[in-house]
């Protein structure tokens, strides 16, 4: 640890890259930026948004662009997650590059288009012991446009000798209501920006954000749709279906929402009540560590499980998941064997 710290030290204070050129799409756009910070953070500081899930570390793959010249040695980081046609097609984790020299990429046009945004806070409540929701009102610009089931990048402040980071979050809000933003926060034991969100944000303080990202959202089809999503993971799912109400929906859908007990229970009775008022919803809540003997009278066990009971053929259905990499993995093994071909599973996965 105390190694790579030396070697970040180094990168930014002792090493001089000068100022690199940064050329988008042949000269679409062209940065001039100072040598020595990660493709991703020298395009964020210009205002150019790459999806990020996990903040830069690597593990989330979402930030990849296509690398035309200047991108060094595919790190050790990057090598799981890049497939023999996307190495052939130059593409990187933009978190990985370093910007030592001149450097030609290309983004897809629509990124190019993500705004960055300034809110106000107008509640911080608790939904379960570690998750809270955050509804913003737009300020600054007052409005976004954005597809149920997207993602804006929430950016903290410094505190107590953390510099600002930024972390992806599903919009849990319907696409109509395009003066606000709602997310739905989990706690992360250390994480920098939850525990920002948690301990220091306040309600009527300013936020950034930018976005909109992601292209998990409702296929046009008339197919059943299989929502899959535990904890903060029901923030799209949640968008989708006030989403779908909004819209007259008329397909059909059942939501499994996976927990450990009942005190990670929320939005039952918002649930529980769409369920009652349209037709086509079907809510399955199930816990998988729920204690013997409680009160509990719902599913149990692992959702996977619950899943395999409900839907024994899912050959003409649609799968939405939301949640963490194993989560998602478990869940597309139970789906294709019910016999869900994996073009009809789409999911947003977070580390």
């Amino acid at each position: 640890m105390i190694l790579a710290l030396l070697l970040i030290l180094a990168e930014k204070k002792i090493l001089n890259y000068g100022t690199c050129c940064i050329d988008i799409n042949e000269g679409e756009k062209k940065l001039q930026v100072t040598g020595g910070g990660s493709l991703l953070s020298s395009l964020a500081e210009n205002e150019i948004f790459i999806p990020s899930a996990c903040g830069g570390r690597g593990t989330c793959a979402y930030c990849k662009v296509q690398v035309m010249e200047g991108g060094s040695m595919i790190s050790p980081v990057e090598e799981p997650y890049l497939g023999p046609e996307e190495r052939k097609n130059q593409i990187r984790l933009s978190c990985q590059v370093k910007v030592r020299k001149d450097i030609k990429i290309h983004v897809p046009k629509e990124l190019l288009s993500v705004k960055k945004y300034r809110g106000k806070l107008l509640h911080k409540r608790p939904l379960t012991y570690d998750i809270i929701e955050l509804r913003i009102e737009l300020l600054e610009p007052n409005t976004i446009d954005f597809v149920a089931g997207q993602y804006v990048q929430l950016e903290s402040e410094e505190y107590d000798g953390h510099d600002r980071v930024m972390r992806a979050y599903s919009m849990s809000s319907p696409p109509s209501d395009k003066n606000h933003i709602e997310l739905m926060i989990r706690k992360v034991p250390s994480g920098i920006c939850t525990t920002w969100v948690f301990e220091h944000l306040k309600e009527e303080q300013e936020v950034t954000f930018s976005g909109p990202y992601g292209k998990f959202r409702i296929s046009n089809t008339d197919a059943e749709i299989i929502f899959i999503a535990g904890g903060s993971g029901m923030a799209p799912i949640w968008g989708m279906l006030r989403d779908l109400k909004e819209n007259g929906n008329t397909r059909k859908a059942t939501y499994f929402f996976g927990a450990l007990t009942q005190k990670d229970l929320f939005f039952v009775d918002e649930l529980t009540k769409l369920q009652q008022e349209v037709s086509w919803f079907r809510f399955v809540p199930a816990l998988s560590k729920e204690p013997e003997g409680s009160d509990w009278k719902g599913e149990r066990g692992l959702i996977t499980e619950v899943v395999a009971r409900y839907m024994p053929d899912c050959s003409k259905n649609e799968g939405y998941l939301c949640g963490s990499p194993g989560m998602i993995d478990a869940c597309i093994k139970v789906l294709t064997e019910a016999g869900m071909t994996e073009d009809r599973i789409f999911y947003d996965k977070f580390a």
